[in-house]
């Protein structure tokens, strides 16, 4: 019956497709007429930079308008409550707007703008997240003592995430679709038919974004898109723990792994450093596999090369856990031994890089990392 479902919302997914990329052709090409819309010549010399030319960084006005639209094609069921947190989504996205347009919002503001869209959701729906898949714990959980301060921690930190990866041509818009399918799958396979339709029509919209941001980054996702998916994404999830028992808290979690995974890496990496957790640097995972393909492979002056190549190298790296957390969807202790599989793996690729780099760069590469 899911399945049925789901081949009907097939039109709706086009059209919300279609409306984020004709979203950002538009941007593209009205640039030139409206120069906030192209950037500022400060994004070039930011030190996570990861572009060489003026672009549009307002693509997460396609990512909420095509969520904006999913309110008419969502279930009439939930219809209510789902145009109640599209409501409160919109608090974050105006915040990381008005950053993508040049009026500085402090990552300091823009956490509690997520915050804030967090609570919002639970005065106007009552829930929060149920469980964390650790016994003993999802006793406390169930607590709003516990369990809204958690609920806030976790949206606003997978928020940030998709921010924080968002540095190379459609690698943010690819996790998001990743974690967006694999969702929808969890949510099939629990019966969860609402979540179905909701989590592919987010793909879509995506997608459609996608089309213009890969692989010549014509369009960036900028703060209110990275921001509004990965908020958007948490909540999914929260959603599918919260209307299906049997689904793991780290299968969820496995979903959205790669933003969570380089959140934890950067808040450990600037703290041994002594440094603001929210103080960007060039260390993040695409940075260090870019710079590898420029210093082994490609050579100097390949900027352009190498950017797309590093969410090409990456995606199986990123797309792996939601299919673990897919095939693991109600078996928790299963899933929590994934996370921790990919967590070894990933810190300790991390840990391994800079040698490797080293040993293997062209003699006419860069003196150091």
């Amino acid at each position: 019956m899911v399945h049925n479902a789901m081949l009907h919302f097939e039109w709706h997914e086009f059209v919300l497709a279609a409306l984020a990329f004709v979203i950002c052709a538009a941007v593209v090409l009205l640039r030139s007429r409206f120069p906030r819309l192209s950037g500022r010549t400060a994004d070039l010399r930011a030190v996570q930079s990861m572009h060489t030319r003026l672009t549009p960084r307002v693509g997460g006005v396609a990512i909420f308008g095509a969520l904006g639209l999913s309110v008419i094609f969502a279930p009439v069921s939930i219809s209510g409550p789902y145009a109640n947190f599209v409501l409160a989504t919109s608090f974050l996205f105006v915040v990381g707007l008005a950053e993508d347009l040049g009026f500085h919002m402090s990552p300091r503001r823009r956490m509690l703008a997520a915050m804030g869209a967090s609570l919002l959701v639970i005065w106007l729906l009552g829930v929060w997240l149920p469980r964390a898949g650790i016994p003993g714990f999802d006793l406390l959980v169930a607590h709003w003592v516990i369990g809204v301060p958690l609920t806030l921690l976790v949206t606003a930190g997978i928020a940030n995430g998709f921010n924080l990866i968002d540095g190379v041509n459609g690698l943010a818009s690819m996790t998001g679709i990743a974690a967006a399918i694999a969702l929808s799958y969890i949510a099939e396979l629990a019966g969860y038919a609402t979540m179905v339709h909701l989590s592919m029509m987010i793909a879509a919209g995506i997608f459609g974004f996608f089309l213009l941001n890969y692989p010549f980054g014509l369009i960036f996702l900028g703060d209110a898109g990275a921001y509004t998916i990965g908020f958007v994404l948490s909540w999914f999830g929260i959603s599918v723990l919260l209307n299906s028992p049997d689904v793991s808290p780290w299968a969820i979690l496995l979903t959205l792994y790669w933003p969570v995974a380089d959140t934890v890496l950067a808040i450990y990496r600037r703290s041994r450093r002594n440094k603001d957790v929210s103080a960007p640097d060039r260390l993040h995972v695409h940075q260090m596999v870019m710079r590898a393909l420029e210093m082994c492979i490609l050579g100097r002056n390949r900027r352009q090369i190498a950017n797309p190549l590093t969410t090409l190298v990456l995606s199986p790296f990123v797309i792996a856990p939601p299919i673990a957390g897919v095939l693991l969807w109600n078996q928790n202790q299963n899933a929590f031994l994934a996370v921790v599989v990919f967590g070894v793996l990933f810190f300790g690729s991390y840990a391994a890089a800079p040698s490797l780099i080293r040993r293997f760069r062209l003699p006419s590469g860069y003196n150091r990392l």
